[in-house]
């Protein structure tokens, strides 16, 4: 077999592979309580498959993901609410806090499941289409653009802490009873709340190396390293880079919905400048210029959060911030890139004696 055979059947049986390890491997391994804290990973996972697009291909450094997640969050959220409480009803926390003697006009269109769910893409992918087009035309990019995304996270969640009364505060909106006319305090249902996450972690990586590899996904590195020579071509950068930032948004803002379910709460502490800049870690250590090595760094900074910051939890931040740095340092190219650097160092061959 030779080696372009090898490279490209490479990549669908990493991904058979995967599809067997989430779909088979790890739910006869792991307990619901297991399975459960793995799906909330991966909606993390597919943040940083968006990040990879963005920040990997389009070199924007998206530190404000937070916003679209908790976006995409609030949507699914507010329609579960409202499900639970039943037709008329207002949702438990609006009773508890005694703000509201009727429901606010805007959570009324969320009673319907056809809008909850189209909000959960529009309303991000929207949100990111406005910023980018006001963003990319004035050609705000860098250390700029990074600062003014991670503000906007900020902004949302302070709106957020803002509005007890209409969106639950500090404590956000938790203790949801269904999903969909399925109840969730049934482990079979939880689990398929599992697979369902896993599935569209699975089509939204093939999905996003496929643009990885098309006329597109070349157009979007030809922008990241020269924004003035694609212009002079006859392409407009500022449309290019648009149409990944909100791709990017999209795929958050669907990671946030899934949240939810897997979970059991969104709440402004998920969403702020702390979360945004822990999904680009997990992308950058995994490796940002690839799908799978983003989606990897997610899980596995996500899993490192959890089990070491229970034994060790003043020090967790730093050693975070630390591999982060060393990352950035001595392996820009994430942990996905170690094996091309091994193998570029790797034993040469003899040198024949003149």
């Amino acid at each position: 077999m030779t080696t372009r055979t090898l490279d490209r059947w490479r990549a669908p049986a990493g991904y058979a592979l995967l599809a067997v390890l989430l779909f088979a491997v790890a739910p006869a391994l792991l307990g619901d309580f297991r399975l459960g804290q793995l799906a909330r990973y991966l909606c993390f996972a597919i943040v940083a498959v968006g990040i990879s697009l963005a920040w990997g291909r389009g070199g924007m450094l998206t530190l404000g993901q937070g916003l679209f997640f908790g976006l995409g969050g609030y949507a699914m959220a507010m329609h579960l609410k409202l499900a639970d409480a039943g037709a008329g009803q207002l949702p438990d926390f609006m009773l508890l806090y005694g703000d509201a003697n009727a429901l606010p006009w805007w959570w009324e269109p969320f009673r319907s499941p056809a809008v909850a769910l189209a909000a959960v893409l529009l309303l991000p992918m929207g949100i990111a289409a406005a910023i980018g087009y006001a963003v990319f035309r004035r050609r705000v990019r860098g250390a700029y653009f990074a600062i003014l995304s991670q503000a906007l996270a900020a902004a949302f969640a302070i709106l957020l802490v803002g509005q007890q009364a209409t969106t639950g505060g500090t404590n956000g909106l938790t203790n949801f009873q269904g999903f969909f006319g399925f109840s969730l305090l049934d482990p079979v249902n939880r689990r398929t709340v599992y697979f369902l996450i896993a599935g569209v972690l699975l089509a939204l990586m093939v999905l996003t190396r496929q643009l990885f590899l098309s006329r597109y996904g070349e157009l979007l590195v030809a922008v990241r390293d020269s924004e003035e020579r694609v212009r002079f071509l006859g392409y407009d950068p500022a449309l290019v880079k648009l149409a990944a930032y909100v791709l990017s948004a999209g795929m958050a803002g669907i990671a946030g919905a899934l949240f939810v379910p897997a979970v059991g709460i969104i709440s402004p502490a998920l969403i702020g400048i702390a979360p945004s800049i822990q999904f680009v870690i997990g992308a950058a250590i995994g490796g940002r210029a690839s799908v799978a090595g983003a989606a990897a760094g997610a899980v596995a900074v996500a899993w490192a959060q959890t089990s070491l910051s229970e034994e060790f939890p003043a020090a967790w931040t730093y050693f975070q911030a630390g591999l982060f740095i060393a990352v950035v340092a001595f392996l820009p190219g994430g942990l996905v890139s170690l094996r091309r650097l091994l193998a570029r160092r790797g034993p040469r061959p003899a040198e024949v004696p003149a």
